[in-house]
């Protein structure tokens, strides 16, 4: 096992000595590599095995944050279990979005698609409250630049736009990270959170946590989180240094 920066462990141990206890994480980029295609981002080996540690410990909640929905977030994962599943930024979180939300989807999406139509490698990807254009794959570097540009201006002012790595997601409701877990914490009443976050829409979760709180921001990037480590095996030894302190 690699090890963690001083810091992070010395909080790491703190964190572990409180209950209860949220552990909170986004999925891509952080439990998962980063991949081209969104369907084929499956975990990290052995990163199931110590999220399934963590969420037997008395005392402890983990949660699933992602802007990918819901359904397709334990899909992809392949994860059973009494994990809070938090989707498509927290606006699936008591149940699935309303008729008129999802008709306003389908008609983004149609406004979408033919950006990515005529470009290899481009990809419109349709959540359940938002369609994301992604271009991670597109070698044209300055048409993929192109193509999330013009994704803005065509837009109205009513949507949320959520951009990431390689990523414009455009949102029918105004949730996001943050208020998610604010409401997590809210339900919950954890002694102390933390949340493990890679892209720009995490920041929106580092904010909302306290003082004794662990907000670790994955990878490079401007960030507001306190600890930082460089990738998903990265979080991997962070999540098995937890789980030996909790067991």
């Amino acid at each position: 096992m690699s090890a963690l920066p001083a810091d992070l462990d010395a909080a790491l141990t703190g964190f572990a000595s409180a209950r209860p206890l949220l552990v909170a994480s986004d999925y891509d980029g952080v439990l998962s590599p980063l991949v081209g295609d969104p369907s084929a981002a499956v975990l990290l080996p052995g990163m199931a095995d110590v999220l399934t540690r963590l969420v037997r410990c008395d005392g402890v909640t983990v949660a699933l944050v992602s802007g990918r929905g819901v359904a397709d977030l334990q899909r992809t994962s392949g994860l059973i279990g009494p994990y809070r599943w938090v989707g498509s930024h927290g606006a699936e979180f008591d149940g699935p979005l309303t008729d008129d939300l999802a008709v306003r989807r389908d008609s983004l999406a149609d406004l979408l698609h033919p950006l990515v139509a005529g470009t290899p490698g481009a990809l419109l990807e349709v959540k359940p409250a938002s369609v994301a254009v992604h271009v991670r794959q597109v070698a044209d570097r300055a048409a993929a630049a192109a193509i999330l540009e013009r994704a803005r201006m065509l837009v109205d002012s009513s949507l949320t736009l959520k951009p990431g790595k390689e990523v414009l997601e455009i949102a029918v409701t105004d949730a996001d990270k943050g208020t998610a877990l604010q409401r997590l914490i809210a339900e919950l009443r954890p002694a102390r959170t933390m949340y493990l976050g890679d892209d720009v829409t995490d920041e929106d979760g580092f904010r909302v946590l306290g003082r004794d709180d662990v907000p670790v921001k994955i990878g490079e990037g401007t960030t507001s989180a306190r600890y930082r480590v460089p990738d998903p095996p990265a979080v991997l030894t962070l999540l098995e240094r937890l789980a030996e302190l909790l067991t």
